[in-house]
């Protein structure tokens, strides 16, 4: 728990971010229970929309330089005032050790943005929080060494997979405490914690308050009917470890007599190799790359969809999915949900239980897989309405909030704000 009053600066690498729904939730959730927050971001924001749950909330928000040299007097301000501070000589001596190893200019960056941070903190704070334990980790660190205050983190999925060891085993043993969203995560992170203890496993879950009661029935749509095809619905960021190539392979051998079309919602560094690629394989036609959507624009496609494909994968760097926030989404909308067997995605739902899970990297069990559950509706119907019940009764998010609000001084659900009819209305897009 944090020692003492006050606010409780939260650091992430870009605000808002559409893709990262679950910083939204928990920023939201918390505010709802009482915590005051103040947002720092690395980086400005690049989405052109915002999800409703970042209009509703109400913290300030603040940005770091991300570039040094854009903001030279800022970041000379920031360093000439933690040459004063008692933990610079600290700060030199970890962030030589640290040089020493990674010797990038991204290092230097985050001694600078943890200058301007140390400098331009509100002095009501009284905790610093991380998401992410990679970039905005570092800053974090060395603004708390500055300031003297304590820090918390929660770790994700890219930042705990290509993270060098020495430097979250560092991290970890600096921080007040941590959390992880799955339990795969948490396994890897306890074994190079010095104290396994401070490290907990807290699912991210869903709001479920923030989404539409699942439709009563879906077309029972079997890919024969060229005019009524199959809907397919993938949403992510077209990076390698979505898996969406793996998809567009997979969709392009599917038999002729199949009818379908794929509506992908997402932005990324490989959206236009997507689109290639569809090209080539002669499917160009059948896929709709909608781009960027808001969340409730997300939930209506999938309350019209047949199923929900996210093709996970590691990448060649490490990266992996943790727990995607995405397929608890389309739970809650009762839909089919074809994924793989990543150890993340393998905590929520199970094979042939609650979804069709698949070895990852591997297109051809995928179109396999695609082949059957678009043959077959009552098969959809009942993992999607499976899927559903264990998100409700497993996963939501209130609990995790309000363990986290307790952390962070606060009553839990006894101090949230009733809202459930705004919420609701988000949901609708309203």
């Amino acid at each position: 728990m944090v020692s003492g009053p006050g606010r409780v600066a939260v650091v992430v690498k870009g605000y808002p971010r559409l893709s990262e729904t679950f910083v939204a939730q928990e920023l939201l959730g918390l505010e709802r229970r009482g915590i005051p927050l103040e947002i720092w971001s690395l980086r400005q924001p690049t989405d052109r929309v915002l999800h409703p749950m970042h209009k509703a909330i109400r913290a300030p928000v603040r940005y770091l330089p991300e570039y040094l040299y854009e903001a030279p007097f800022r970041v000379l301000k920031g360093l000439l005032a933690a040459v004063r501070r008692p933990g610079f000589g600290r700060l030199l001596r970890v962030f030589a050790a640290d040089l020493r190893r990674d010797p990038t200019p991204n290092r230097l960056r985050r001694l600078g943005q943890a200058a301007v941070l140390a400098r331009e903190l509100d002095p009501a704070i009284g905790h610093l929080y991380v998401h992410f334990l990679h970039t905005p980790g570092s800053v974090t660190r060395y603004a708390a060494i500055l300031t003297g205050l304590p820090w918390s983190f929660s770790a994700h999925a890219k930042d705990i997979w290509t993270t060098p060891d020495w430097e979250k085993r560092e991290k970890m043993a600096e921080a007040e405490w941590g959390v992880t969203c799955t339990r795969h995560a948490l396994a890897h992170l306890q074994t190079l914690a010095p104290e396994p203890e401070r490290v907990s496993l807290l699912y991210h879950g869903l709001d479920l308050d923030r989404f539409p009661a699942p439709p009563e029935s879906r077309p029972t749509r079997d890919g024969s009917d060229p005019a009524d095809p199959i809907r397919i619905l993938a949403v992510g960021r077209a990076v390698e470890k979505k898996g969406f190539d793996d998809l567009i392979a997979a969709l392009a051998v599917l038999p002729p007599d199949l009818h379908w079309t794929l509506a992908h919602c997402g932005g990324g560094p490989l959206l236009d190799t997507l689109k290639a690629k569809a090209k080539a394989a002669g499917i160009g036609p059948r896929i709709a790359f909608m781009g960027t959507r808001a969340q409730p624009d997300i939930v209506n496609l999938m309350r019209e969809a047949d199923i929900f494909a996210l093709p996970s994968r590691e990448a060649e760097d490490g990266d992996r999915d943790g727990l995607p926030n995405v397929l608890m989404e389309a739970a809650s909308q009762d839909l089919a949900i074809l994924s793989t067997r990543l150890p993340g995605i393998l905590e929520f739902v199970r094979p042939d239980a609650e979804a069709e899970l698949v070895p990852p990297g591997d297109w051809e069990p995928l179109s396999n897989a695609l082949n059957l559950l678009i043959r077959d509706p009552a098969r959809r119907e009942a993992l999607g309405r499976a899927a559903g019940r264990r998100l409700r009764a497993e996963f939501s998010a209130a609990g995790g909030l309000d363990r986290l609000a307790v952390r962070f001084g606060g009553a839990g659900s006894e101090g949230a704000e009733e809202d459930t009819g705004a919420r609701r209305a988000d949901a609708a897009g309203g």
